[in-house]
């Protein structure tokens, strides 16, 4: 019921500035601009985060956050191809946008310097620590890959049952994607971090995991730490499950407890993997529809207003795109308040300054966002989820990682 209203109140303030918003009287429109795999390889994640993109930047004019001034993103789609990302961005800069928003880890790293001659500010939707290395312009959503996957080692070292140290093998996506966790979640073992990593598996496109999950258990493995996409994790999962070889509670001895990183979890795992998704743990950073709160009955509500399907509204992915569409937004609301120019220099000065009492609080998220000259992950909470009952649901309340800010 409460959903319902929410979804009327949205109807209404589009309705109250249906007219005016066919009229650009007198605004300003600023230009952003999108490249992303909406089709070929991480498609499934690229086409909602477009749609989340998409529909906030509309709702956001049509509800005129910015006054009479709007927000013109173009978005196009690169197939995960670092040339064709690149001619997008250097055709958006030809437009004069003022913010660009990219999409994968490749590249985010390959157009680094481009974004440093530029000066312009930018959110991937790669999550990658090594994005920030010798960076002063982009801007991670959330945070790293690597907090992620030292997050879930530290649930694994605070949370496993059986005596010793927790014996753990990560699960990666043979590209700086998938293995730049590996350096930082040693590291932090290092520290103290009270694991210990076994083996490191960089998958292939095997259709057939019998081997390596043996071979694990032959090695006393406990959990299988994955950073990845859903399709391999899927694979195994459901490979697990005829083998005999998957938990049925955290940390059951001489069983596989499997966990993973953002990109490896969602409605699209549980749609891969049916029931062999059962038990699966998952972090991330953003609210999920199948959890009841305000900020998930929005996301429902914004999807409902543009007309996207349930498969689209319900995603981490769409939540994603949201979020990034609403941090440049707040960016230039700020940026106005203060009677700045909107531009390139000054978008980069507002979300250097937010944080503490500045900090952003978007709905889709479970923490706030925070950057300053020298953080530039944005949200730092994370929350666990499991597959319960075909869906995911919380465990316990968001972490932020105790062994992150020992290793940088």
């Amino acid at each position: 019921m409460k959903s319902n209203k929410i979804f009327t109140a949205l109807l209404v303030l589009v309705v109250m500035f249906a007219f005016t918003s066919s009229v650009n009287a007198g605004g300003k429109v600023y230009k952003l601009g999108l490249s992303l795999a909406i089709t070929g390889p991480t498609s499934d994640a690229g086409n909602p985060y477009s749609k989340g993109v998409e529909d906030y930047f509309k709702f956001a004019n049509e509800t005129k956050i910015l006054g009479d001034d709007k927000i013109d993103c173009t978005i196009r789609d690169d197939q995960y191809k670092t040339d064709i990302t690149k001619r997008n961005f250097e055709d958006y800069l030809d437009q004069g946008i003022v913010l660009y928003l990219n999409y994968s880890t490749g590249s985010t790293l390959g157009l680094k310097k481009d974004f440093e001659e530029e000066k312009i500010a930018v959110i991937p939707a790669s999550f990658h620590r090594g994005n920030l290395e010798n960076s002063n312009y982009i801007f991670l959503p959330v945070a790293s890959y690597s907090e992620q996957v030292i997050v879930m080692s530290e649930y694994v070292a605070n949370n496993h049952k059986g005596g010793g140290t927790p014996k753990v093998a990560l699960f990666l996506h043979p590209s700086a994607f998938g293995r730049g966790p590996l350096a930082d979640t040693q590291a932090a073992v290092k520290a103290g971090l009270n694991i210990e990593i076994v083996e490191v598996v960089e998958h292939g496109k095997d259709l057939d995991n019998t081997a390596m999950l043996k071979r694990l258990m032959s090695k006393g493995v406990q959990y299988v730490i994955s950073q990845t996409i859903q399709s391999p994790v899927a694979t195994m999962l459901k490979d697990a499950q005829r083998l005999g070889l998957s938990a049925s509670s955290f940390g059951e001895e001489g069983k596989l407890t499997f966990l993973g990183a953002h990109y490896t979890g969602g409605n699209d795992l549980i749609a891969l993997a049916g029931a062999a998704s059962e038990g699966y743990f998952w972090v991330c950073s953003y609210n999920l529809t199948s959890e009841d709160t305000d900020g998930t009955k929005q996301q429902l509500a914004l999807a409902k207003l543009y007309g996207r399907d349930d498969k689209a509204a319900n995603s981490h992915n769409y939540a994603n795109g949201i979020m990034v569409a609403q941090v440049a937004t707040e960016a230039i609301r700020r940026a106005k308040a203060a009677g700045l120019k909107v531009n390139k220099a000054n978008l980069h000065k507002i979300l250097n300054g937010m944080n503490g009492a500045n900090a952003y609080h978007p709905y889709t998220t479970v923490g706030p966002v925070t950057y300053s000259p020298t953080d530039h992950a944005g949200v730092d909470m994370l929350q666990i989820y499991t597959v319960n009952g075909g869906a995911f649901k919380k465990v316990g309340v968001p972490l932020q990682s105790a062994f992150m800010g020992k290793i940088q």
